[in-house]
Protein backbone atom coordinates (compact mmCIF):
# COMPACT_ATOMS: atom_id res chain seq x y z
CA UNK A 1 0.00 0.00 0.00
CA UNK A 2 1.42 2.69 -1.14
CA UNK A 3 1.59 5.80 1.84
CA UNK A 4 -0.74 8.83 0.94
CA UNK A 5 0.66 12.41 1.41
CA UNK A 6 -1.68 13.87 3.28
CA UNK A 7 0.45 11.74 5.96
CA UNK A 8 3.09 13.84 5.07
CA UNK A 9 1.98 17.38 5.59
CA UNK A 10 2.52 20.17 8.49
CA UNK A 11 0.31 21.84 10.38
CA UNK A 12 0.58 24.90 8.10
CA UNK A 13 -0.26 22.94 5.08
CA UNK A 14 -2.91 20.89 7.42
CA UNK A 15 -4.79 24.69 7.62
CA UNK A 16 -4.09 25.37 4.16
CA UNK A 17 -5.99 22.27 3.02
CA UNK A 18 -8.83 23.02 5.19
CA UNK A 19 -9.74 26.13 4.44
CA UNK A 20 -9.56 25.09 0.77
CA UNK A 21 -12.03 22.20 1.61
CA UNK A 22 -14.20 24.87 3.40
CA UNK A 23 -14.29 27.06 0.24
CA UNK A 24 -13.82 24.87 -2.79
CA UNK A 25 -12.03 26.60 -4.66
CA UNK A 26 -9.44 29.61 -3.14
CA UNK A 27 -7.16 32.27 -3.59
CA UNK A 28 -3.94 33.03 -2.11
CA UNK A 29 -6.25 35.44 0.02
CA UNK A 30 -8.64 33.70 0.54
CA UNK A 31 -6.94 30.90 2.27
CA UNK A 32 -4.86 33.30 4.36
CA UNK A 33 -8.30 35.12 5.70
CA UNK A 34 -9.40 31.27 6.24
CA UNK A 35 -6.45 30.79 8.45
CA UNK A 36 -5.59 31.84 12.11
CA UNK A 37 -2.68 33.91 12.57
CA UNK A 38 -1.61 33.54 9.23
CA UNK A 39 1.77 33.95 7.44
CA UNK A 40 2.35 36.23 4.95
CA UNK A 41 0.94 36.41 1.52
CA UNK A 42 4.28 34.78 0.09
CA UNK A 43 4.80 32.13 2.75
CA UNK A 44 1.11 31.37 2.21
CA UNK A 45 1.78 31.26 -1.67
CA UNK A 46 4.75 28.78 -1.25
CA UNK A 47 3.14 26.30 1.23
CA UNK A 48 -0.03 25.93 -1.94
CA UNK A 49 2.82 25.28 -4.56
CA UNK A 50 4.37 22.60 -2.21
CA UNK A 51 0.92 21.11 -1.53
CA UNK A 52 0.71 21.18 -5.32
CA UNK A 53 3.69 19.51 -6.29
CA UNK A 54 2.86 16.95 -3.25
CA UNK A 55 -0.32 16.28 -5.37
CA UNK A 56 -2.79 17.93 -2.87
CA UNK A 57 -3.56 20.66 -5.17
CA UNK A 58 -4.47 21.47 -8.44
CA UNK A 59 -4.69 25.40 -9.75
CA UNK A 60 -6.82 27.45 -12.38
CA UNK A 61 -5.84 30.60 -13.64
CA UNK A 62 -8.58 33.34 -13.33
CA UNK A 63 -7.50 35.89 -15.20
CA UNK A 64 -4.01 37.72 -13.38
CA UNK A 65 -4.60 34.77 -9.87
CA UNK A 66 -4.52 31.18 -9.20
CA UNK A 67 -7.01 30.00 -7.64
CA UNK A 68 -6.55 26.78 -5.89
CA UNK A 69 -8.80 23.52 -5.56
CA UNK A 70 -8.05 20.23 -4.05
CA UNK A 71 -7.14 16.99 -5.74
CA UNK A 72 -9.11 14.26 -3.79
CA UNK A 73 -12.54 14.40 -1.91
CA UNK A 74 -12.63 15.59 1.75
CA UNK A 75 -13.65 12.28 2.27
CA UNK A 76 -10.41 10.62 1.41
CA UNK A 77 -8.81 13.46 3.33
CA UNK A 78 -10.59 12.91 6.45
CA UNK A 79 -10.03 9.43 6.43
CA UNK A 80 -6.47 9.87 5.94
CA UNK A 81 -6.68 12.81 8.35
CA UNK A 82 -8.45 10.15 10.90
CA UNK A 83 -5.82 7.21 9.99
CA UNK A 84 -3.24 9.91 11.16
CA UNK A 85 -4.42 10.71 14.14
CA UNK A 86 -4.82 6.65 14.74
CA UNK A 87 -1.37 6.37 13.90
CA UNK A 88 -0.23 9.38 16.14
CA UNK A 89 -2.27 9.11 19.36
CA UNK A 90 -3.00 5.35 19.29
CA UNK A 91 -0.50 3.17 18.08
CA UNK A 92 -2.35 2.35 15.04
CA UNK A 93 -5.15 0.68 17.02
CA UNK A 94 -8.95 1.91 16.05
CA UNK A 95 -10.26 0.14 19.48
CA UNK A 96 -8.41 2.87 21.83
CA UNK A 97 -9.29 5.69 19.70
CA UNK A 98 -13.09 4.46 19.97
CA UNK A 99 -12.24 4.32 23.41
CA UNK A 100 -10.99 7.56 23.93
CA UNK A 101 -14.31 8.77 22.22
CA UNK A 102 -16.52 6.91 24.38
CA UNK A 103 -14.23 8.57 27.27
CA UNK A 104 -14.95 12.07 26.57
CA UNK A 105 -17.06 14.52 29.33
CA UNK A 106 -21.13 13.04 29.51
CA UNK A 107 -22.50 16.34 27.55
CA UNK A 108 -19.92 15.89 24.57
CA UNK A 109 -21.88 12.91 22.97
CA UNK A 110 -25.45 13.38 22.63
CA UNK A 111 -27.36 9.92 23.07
CA UNK A 112 -28.37 10.02 19.26
CA UNK A 113 -24.19 10.05 18.67
CA UNK A 114 -23.35 7.11 21.07
CA UNK A 115 -26.31 5.32 18.70
CA UNK A 116 -24.88 5.64 15.58
CA UNK A 117 -21.46 4.68 17.50
CA UNK A 118 -23.36 1.38 18.46
CA UNK A 119 -25.26 1.19 15.24
CA UNK A 120 -22.03 1.01 13.35
CA UNK A 121 -20.17 -1.23 15.59
CA UNK A 122 -22.70 -3.72 14.67
CA UNK A 123 -22.59 -3.37 11.24
CA UNK A 124 -18.56 -3.88 11.10
CA UNK A 125 -19.83 -7.18 13.89
CA UNK A 126 -21.87 -8.55 10.58
CA UNK A 127 -18.91 -7.79 7.88
CA UNK A 128 -16.80 -9.78 9.91
CA UNK A 129 -14.37 -7.86 10.95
Amino acid sequence: MSRSPYLDVSRRERQIMDAVYRLGRASVGEVRSEMPDPPSYSAVRAMLGKLEAKGLLTHEQEGPRYVYLATLPASEARETALLRMVRTFFEGSAARAAAAMLELEEDELTDAELDELAARIDEARKRGR
